[in-house]
């Protein structure tokens, strides 16, 4: 049985008229750049979101880079965050001449440790960047808390987790000053390309945010700010838009599929060899991340036989060739190294179905014997 890592033509099929539609208004249009289109869209997701403004960019890397220029960070400046993560969440501060600090991750939730955040507080500190891993939300209250304090900005690294809510029930997005998205295809809303978006209830973010995405231009051609080209093109907006009002069903379907998995690791006896991600309610499971030893013979197994795996992250951030100059070593992020060695992906997507995951499952206890 072939078992992908992620099929998205099931989801496509099953709105191909609703996407085809909104694809033909805007090439009738002809209106590709920002535009109506790009601010229904920034509309509904902050009506989604629970926030006052939403600000499209280009991409979830640029949605980062601009909430940082926004506040200012550069030169001299420290900004906190995971060193298990994709490489923007730290690219996005080294950009901008600042400097990360990488900060370690709780073993369980994959996320960064609030309490060793706080600890790393600075006079040169200008923002907390917790970042969502898998779809589940970071402690942010603490960090909050902090920030609140010592006059930082905290800012959501949240790439993975649209429609993810915290324990209060308050969505991904509106937990920090920003929240930052990506709509990378592969995402739980992910469009046709890249895109993103920031969210914050701060009004005068938001403006700052649509000047520095129009090169800092405002008005046209009148430069007080340099910024970049982080604008979001109407045909994602358009597609998105489609898609988001589909997407808490499809988280709905994630969280069944990882009960399931939950289910069939303890009914095959794995559950002293594999760890599994807890059943937390607001984890909508972008990824199903487990943790188990001997990772790479394991994967290897199951590509011979047509199971698809990926490994997030293999390298954490602090160990990176590009960031040694920041003197980080081998043992001083001690979980987040672990959780690069022991963690595995597996498919998790809606549309899979009992009969694939029981294969899936039914391998990994095949190789443990």
């Amino acid at each position: 049985m072939k078992v992908p890592l992620l099929d998205l033509k099931p989801q496509y099929a099953a709105i191909k008229d609703e996407i085809r539609e909104a694809i033909d208004r805007v090439c009738d249009s002809q209106y590709f750049i920002l535009g109506p289109e790009v601010a229904d869209f920034e509309r509904a997701v902050a009506e989604f979101c629970g926030t006052r403004c939403a600000v499209g960019m280009s991409s979830g890397t640029d949605a980062l880079l601009a909430a940082l220029m926004a506040i200012g960070v550069g030169p001299n400046d420290e900004v906190m965050t995971s060193s298990y993560s994709f490489f923007a969440s730290a690219a996005v501060i080294v950009r901008l001449g600042a400097r990360p600090v990488f900060v370690d991750i709780d073993p369980v939730s994959f996320n960064l440790d609030p309490e060793a955040a706080v600890s790393r507080i600075t006079p040169r500190s200008r923002a907390i960047m917790p970042v969502h891993l898998f779809g589940r939300c970071a402690d942010v209250a603490p960090m909050m808390e902090a920030a609140e304090a010592h006059g930082l900005v905290v800012i959501e690294d949240a790439a993975q987790a649209l429609s993810a809510k915290d324990e209060a029930g308050r969505r991904a997005g509106a937990l920090g000053q920003m929240g930052c998205f990506s709509f990378f295809p592969s995402k739980n809303l992910g469009g046709f390309g890249d895109g993103g978006m920031v969210t914050t209830d701060d009004e005068e973010l938001a403006e700052m945010l649509r000047v520095l995405r129009m090169q800092g231009g405002a008005p046209k051609y009148e430069h007080k700010v340099v910024g970049g080209n982080f604008r979001l093109d109407a045909l994602q907006a358009a597609v998105l838009r489609v898609k988001l009002k589909y997407l808490d069903g499809w988280s709905g379907g994630r969280r069944a599929n990882a009960d399931r998995y939950r289910a069939l690791f303890e009914e095959n006896g794995l559950l002293d060899q594999v760890r599994v991600p807890e059943d937390v309610p607001g984890h909508v499971y972008n990824q199903f991340v487990i943790r188990v030893p001997d990772r790479d013979r394991l994967r290897e197994f199951m590509t011979e036989r047509e199971i698809g795996t990926e490994i997030y992250y293999p390298i954490p951030l602090h160990l990176q060739e590009s960031m040694s100059y920041l003197g980080y070593k081998e043992g001083d992020l001690p979980e987040a190294e672990a959780a690069a060695r022991e963690s595995l992906a597996l498919p998790v997507y809606p549309e899979l179905t009992e009969e694939q995951q029981r294969y899936v499952v039914g391998t990994i206890r095949e190789f443990y014997g």
